[in-house]
């Protein structure tokens, strides 16, 4: 006989997306090839790369920022942070499939980018594909462990896949590692999802 998983009279939210909000350092090259122009250095008037001029943009929600970050990529600046946040914007529209490639392409450039880990994980929860974030979940956790929301996102996406017990051991995790005022409502579902098991 299956259990149903009853919420508090308001489920809570899942944490959204996180973006990249400021450039990284370009990953150590790959081994292989010695790279001869790492001494160039291209000077722009603005002095913005063309990934952190794409950033700003998205930050003041212009249309164009879709643009400029297909530039940064072009150019080469910042590609797995500029994949990472193209993938948000196509999230955005709806544009699943097309988010999910911007995200793995992004993971292609940098195999442990924490956001696009994360990010992949929160819209193949949206999707249902629960398999997969809870994957992806799980990466993120083990790039970024300090990070809270995945610890939670996890437990929501594993209630939601009838693993009580793992669920459960999540929310608490994610309990350890915020402060009282975010306990209510994580206190209330865990206190949900005991009385099923």
């Amino acid at each position: 006989m299956a259990k149903v998983v009853k919420f508090p009279v308001q489920p809570p939210e899942k944490f959204g997306f996180r973006p990249v909000r400021k450039k990284r350092e370009s990953p150590a090259p790959k081994s292989g090839q010695l790279n001869l122009f790492t001494g160039a250095k291209v000077v722009r008037l603005n002095q913005l790369s063309p990934f952190e001029e794409a950033l700003m943009l998205d930050e003041h929600n212009d249309k164009t920022a879709k643009e400029h970050y297909l530039k940064a990529i072009k150019e080469g600046d910042s590609v797995a942070d500029a994949y990472c946040n193209l993938g948000i914007l196509e999230s955005k529209l709806k544009n699943f499939p097309k988010a999910i490639d911007c995200f793995t392409l992004s993971l292609k450039e940098d195999p442990r980018h924490f956001e696009s880990h994360y990010n992949l994980a929160n819209l193949y929860a949206e999707i249902g594909n629960l398999p997969l974030a809870k994957v992806h979940y799980q990466m993120s956790i083990s790039i970024e462990p300090e990070f809270p929301n995945s610890y939670f996102n996890l437990g929501l996406t594993l209630a939601m896949n009838h693993e009580i017990n793992e669920a459960v051991e999540m929310l608490l995790e994610y309990r350890r590692r915020t402060t009282d005022d975010d306990h209510k409502q994580v206190d209330e579902l865990i206190e949900s999802l005991i009385r099923t098991v």
